[in-house]
């Protein structure tokens, strides 16, 4: 499955993402986030993908996340990079998933 969101990942949608992401892993499949098309990653963004990063390494769920280049730039900065999975496009997430 992929997800893609667009928008803003902040404190103001930071629960809606958690909702969302939280309401998905029950299905038991792994996915991507596709950040993308996010214009703007803040601190409760980060929260919100370690969040579900946790959570899917305790369900034994497979992930991934894709960012433009200001949200892996985002992303890398707080050295996350490797704990999010972050993979530079939507081809390579998903062959990371399929191994």
């Amino acid at each position: 499955m992929v997800f893609t969101f667009k928008g803003q990942l902040d404190a103001f949608s930071e629960k809606q993402f958690k909702t969302f992401v939280t309401n998905n892993l029950k299905n038991q499949l792994s996915f991507v986030i596709d950040l993308t098309k996010i214009d703007f990653l803040d601190s409760s963004g980060l929260g919100a993908l370690v969040q579900t990063a946790k959570e899917c390494k305790k369900s034994k769920l497979g992930f991934s996340v894709v960012g433009n280049s200001r949200v892996a730039q985002t992303i890398k900065l707080v050295r996350l990079g490797d704990f999010l999975n972050l993979k530079s496009s939507l081809e390579d997430a998903l062959n990371f998933l399929k191994n």
